[in-house]
């Protein structure tokens, strides 16, 4: 997808990239993916043994049958006298680039890895004879109609960008190391002649048999036709302070302090969306699904039933092992692979705060919202706020990212901790302007009446100015 269909035929291209960041598993899949589609392989490698590169490939699942490897490895003494080894500390570059071209003749292969220029820079006696060597190669190679991949692990004098201009394209990869969790890696298309691709930076993973590359997502590209309307929560009272419902197509911030039940309206829009035939996603990064089936029973809804005949996606990514392009792409399988019409990311907090290290998570995080924006998804977010009750404050204005904006807060009551719920943003309609109180009964969710006669409520300690039927006390009210 990056370089939108693969590597150009008949050229030569460079794989670049500190020591650890995957230069030969990418290399040993290219050759493999060649291999399955019919073409010759030759692997010819100075930096490893053909039975360092055999474990390599075994660890992913691999056997590299049916492909050619040629070994170029100093060795501290002959084992065996009938094997040829070459020393290339004791002989000049140009010998050893006789005995490449040598084995790629006799191989005839359609697809060749040289691994590494590093070693061959080595030997070079200046920069001119090491440049002249390697154009030589490069026309060497489309004389015989190759498609060549060549590798350096940048250890090099002046970031060793001397040979960019002789390659057809440029794959530079980079490790960055956290300070806690696991490596991220992220991969991109320094240069491409005469072809398309994305350019940035592009985070993939290595997985044992496979590398995942995660390609940086451009909403613009995605913009499908979707009917606009509007989905219904399931409670009457609740729809009515929004106006109708969510609309389609829209992101929705679920704001308040911890406990206020920001998850349970959440999860009350993912049960209606399962009553309706449509499948909703939940990303969780604070709540494991053990405690999520307890709480959703409460609401009448039976997530482990329902994750179990797919009419629920529920993942529960791993921050500090996940990147987030990886994020993205979790997401983007439950809406395109998996067809989820409600999306919910719980929570925002918890997101930002494990990946301290990432400099873009807002802008990647409002590119996803306009990718699902376009998918015709109703997506909800949920921020925690800062403090219980009085001065209650956002960790960080997300809220431009949103099109509605609900409140939730806590609020005293005829000595009990009361919650209140209302809408401060829609863009795309009316909405009440009202504040309505909400509890969790154990036969669900239940919103009340407007509290007319309290001032203050969003303080957390109102005045109150009425009679006790203002407040939610019965349930022949409830939405």
């Amino acid at each position: 997808m990056i370089l939108r269909g693969g590597f150009p035929r008949e050229r030569l291209h460079l794989l670049e990239g500190a020591p650890g960041t995957g230069k030969t598993t990418i290399a040993l899949q290219f050759l493999l993916h060649g291999r399955r589609d019919g073409r010759r392989g030759l692997y010819v490698t100075l930096s490893e043994t053909t039975t360092e590169l055999r474990t390599s490939a075994a660890n992913h699942g691999w056997s590299l049958d049916g492909i050619g490897l040629f070994e170029l490895v100093p060795l501290e003494a002959r084992l065996d006298r009938q094997q040829s080894v070459l020393y290339p500390s004791e002989v000049e570059l140009g010998e050893t680039m006789r005995l490449i071209t040598e084995r790629i003749e006799a191989d005839d292969p359609e697809l060749v890895v040289i691994d590494s220029l590093s070693e061959l820079r080595l030997l070079a006696q200046d920069q001119l004879a090491y440049r002249r060597q390697i154009l030589a190669l490069k026309q060497f190679l489309h004389g015989r109609r190759c498609t060549a991949l060549v590798l350096d692990d940048l250890t090099g004098p002046n970031g060793v960008r001397e040979l960019h201009s002789l390659m057809h394209s440029v794959v530079s990869l980079e490790q960055i190391e956290r300070s806690y969790g696991a490596a991220r890696r992220r991969l991109r298309i320094a240069k491409m002649r005469g072809a398309e691709y994305q350019s940035g930076w592009h985070d993939f993973a290595i997985t044992p048999g496979n590398v995942l590359i995660f390609p940086s997502l451009i909403a613009g590209e995605h913009q499908p036709d979707f009917d606009p309307g509007t989905v219904s929560s399931g409670l009457p009272a609740l729809d009515e302070l929004l106006g109708g419902g969510l609309t389609r197509g829209t992101t929705t911030m679920l704001l308040g302090p911890s406990g206020a039940g920001k998850s349970s309206v959440a999860l009350q829009y993912v049960g209606a969306a399962m009553e309706r035939g449509e499948r909703a996603a939940v990303f969780s990064f604070d709540e494991t699904f053990e405690t999520l089936v307890q709480r959703s029973a409460a609401l009448g809804v039976d997530v482990a039933d329902a994750v179990e005949s797919g009419r629920l996606g529920w993942e529960r990514p791993n921050p500090s092992r996940l990147s987030p392009g990886e994020f993205v792409w979790q997401v983007r399988r439950q809406v395109e692979e998996l067809g989820a019409r409600v999306v919910v990311i719980d929570s925002l907090n918890s997101y930002l705060a494990a990946m301290p290290e990432e400099t873009a998570l807002i802008l990647q995080m409002h590119e996803l919202l306009t990718y699902l924006n376009n998918q015709g998804v109703v997506t909800v977010l949920i921020l925690a706020q800062q403090g219980i009750v009085g001065n209650v404050q956002n960790p960080i204005d997300l809220s431009f990212m949103s099109d509605t904006v609900v409140l939730l807060r806590f609020f005293e009551a005829d000595g009990e901790v009361r919650k209140a719920i209302s809408v401060v943003k829609k863009r795309t309609g009316v909405h009440e302007l009202s504040i309505r109180e909400f509890r969790l009964f154990p036969e669900g969710m239940q919103v009340g009446p407007r509290l007319m006669d309290f001032r203050g409520v969003l303080t957390g300690v109102p005045s109150f100015d009425g009679s006790r039927d203002a407040l939610l006390g019965g349930r022949n009210e409830a939405g």
